[in-house]
């Protein structure tokens, strides 16, 4: 089959960059996005997300004449393959909301021809593709496999290297039947260098939330290591580094917690259709989700040290992304630790040179506050001069979650986690 003109539906942190690689690929692309305001961003070349090198690449594809988002789905009608890459968060309770797949799906099911092909890059649950096939046939009476075709195709790029990584990442292709994985595959090598592997939709759907889960466990451990260290008066990150120089051993690193739209989600997702789980998976998920609270337990600890009471304490936080360099927030632990102290101190303060915050620098946020808290691991954080900026501060106390401070600066009181050498 050859693919000339594709729908990517969800223009966010995914569907955005694969638009543009598609298009710069030299295939016709339309990205459908129900948000009107970041239509208009996008085909006037502004990307409404933060990645390097992603405003040259959106231009390249806009003014070639490949690329233009719309939010009308009368414009998506008829195309070669739907790429669907919509969020799946997760509902109070810890179900799956998949709302916004649904709808996505029900508008490609309006839109789409016979022989299209869909692609699910969104992170569902086991077996969902399969549920999504099922809901096209209700809607439009054709039979998937035969009269269109069906794929889950996770990603797997990390915000920061986004278009490296959708380049040479090896990719897998979860069809529905084997000719759906054929399809994708040949619709993906318009762009990707990386290897392929082909199998069925829910083997796609597991692996993807085995890679996650398995990083999110091993996280938890690590911050299990932290409270250890705390307690035998070690220095974890010295220890995890000794550690690592075993041929078989791979440590994660510990710090305030884990965010971002993956990892505090997809244990859930992998869990949640089965009869019986075995106690580990959701552990981790409830070591990982306590770490902003350790945090406010160091940061309390430091407060009472000097005799600061807490009520009458103004925090300052540093960074409010989920990850360095960043500027996704989403489910971050550095929001969910402002919220944990927001209502205990007399103020908070942040600052995030990617995010924003309610000071307008560094300084702006430090100046006659009692506390400093490194939540994100930005680069700019590495680089400031605590001699400096203390001088501006009430009561010199530093609390690190995200080991940016290699050595304890002169005349603070310092805390960090995993750092019980001090």
């Amino acid at each position: 089959m050859e693919f000339r003109e594709i729908a990517v539906i969800g223009l966010g942190y995914i569907g955005l960059p694969t638009a543009i690689m598609f298009a710069n690929s030299g295939l016709k692309v339309v990205g459908y996005e129900i948000r009107k305001e970041v239509v208009e961003k996008i085909n006037a070349g502004k990307a409404h997300i933060s990645e390097p090198e992603i405003n040259t690449l959106l231009n390249r594809a806009i003014k070639s004449g490949n690329l233009r988002a719309t939010p009308n789905p009368a414009e998506i009608k008829g195309k070669d393959a739907y790429i669907i890459c919509v969020q799946t968060p997760l509902k109070a309770g810890g179900s799956p909301d998949l709302s916004y797949l649904e709808d996505a799906v029900d508008t490609v099911a309006m839109s789409m021809r016979k022989g299209s092909l869909v692609v699910i890059e969104s992170t569902v649950p086991p077996m969902t593709t399969i549920r999504m096939a099922e809901r096209i046939e209700r809607i439009i009476g054709m039979k998937a496999g035969r009269d269109f075709y069906m794929v889950h195709a996770p990603e797997r790029v990390m915000p920061g290297r986004i278009f490296k990584e959708l380049v040479y990442n090896s990719r897998i292709f979860g069809g529905i039947t084997p000719e759906s994985a054929e399809l994708a595959e040949e619709l993906y090598r318009a762009f990707v260098r990386g290897r392929v592997f082909k199998t069925s939709s829910t083997v796609s759907e597991v692996v993807k939330l085995m890679e996650n889960t398995f990083r999110d466990v091993n996280i938890a451990l690590a911050n299990e290591f932290a409270f250890l260290a705390h307690q035998y008066g070690v220095n974890v990150f010295e220890a995890i580094e000794l550690a690592n120089t075993h041929p078989r051993v791979r440590i994660h690193t510990p710090g305030i917690g884990v965010g971002g739209h993956c990892l505090p989600k997809d244990p859930h997702l992998l869990l949640w259709p089965a009869k019986e789980d075995f106690g580990l998976i959701k552990l981790a998920r409830e070591i990982n989700d306590s770490m902003p609270l350790f945090t406010k337990d160091l940061l309390f600890s430091a407060l009472r040290e000097l005799n600061v009471p807490p009520e009458k304490a103004v925090v300052a936080v540093l960074g409010l992304a989920y990850k360095g360099n960043s500027d996704d927030t989403r489910n971050s632990p550095a929001l969910a630790f402002v919220e944990a102290i927001k209502d205990d101190v007399a103020e908070v303060r942040t600052y995030d040179p990617f995010v924003g915050g309610t000071a307008g620098n560094i300084e702006g946020a430090l100046n006659g506050a009692d506390a400093v808290v490194i939540a994100t691991d930005h680069s700019v954080f590495k680089e400031i001069n605590w001699g400096e900026v203390g001088r501006l501060m009430r009561t010199r106390i530093l609390v690190d979650g995200r080991h940016v401070v290699e050595r304890p600066p002169r005349g603070f009181l310092f805390k960090g986690i995993g750092r019980g050498d001090l």
